[in-house]
């Protein structure tokens, strides 16, 4: 293995790999009720899904990155919402995710933050 001479750039990758890191141990430690972040499944999903619909006007995705091996995906990206009731809503997503042999979408990890 080659050694990485320690220059600024190599360090702000590890800055962002050591925050990656610490994102997916928040997003692997999420329980369901804790305060930021509720474990969902298909029928809750669907339940927290309705009203934002109800309530959404218009949206576009921005995706910044996505990296595919195999089944896995990882992506980071925004979402630009317009809200019927409070406006614009911008919210930064990190999608983690695992598809099945026929291309569904097995399992999905997702840390959001507004911005």
């Amino acid at each position: 293995m080659a050694a990485i001479p320690a220059s600024g750039c190599v360090a702000s990758t590890r800055v962002a790999a050591s925050r990656m890191a610490a994102l997916l141990r928040v997003a692997s430690a999420r329980r369901l009720g804790s305060g930021d972040s509720i474990r969902l499944d298909r029928d809750r999903l669907i339940a927290h899904l309705r009203p934002v619909r109800k309530n959404l006007r218009d949206y576009r995705f921005e995706i910044h990155e996505v990296i595919a091996d195999g089944d896995r995906i990882a992506a980071r990206m925004t979402i630009h919402a317009t809200m019927r009731k409070t406006g614009p809503l911008t919210t930064e997503l990190f999608l983690f995710g695992e598809f099945t042999p026929d291309g569904r979408l097995r399992r999905a990890e997702q840390l959001t933050r507004i911005v």
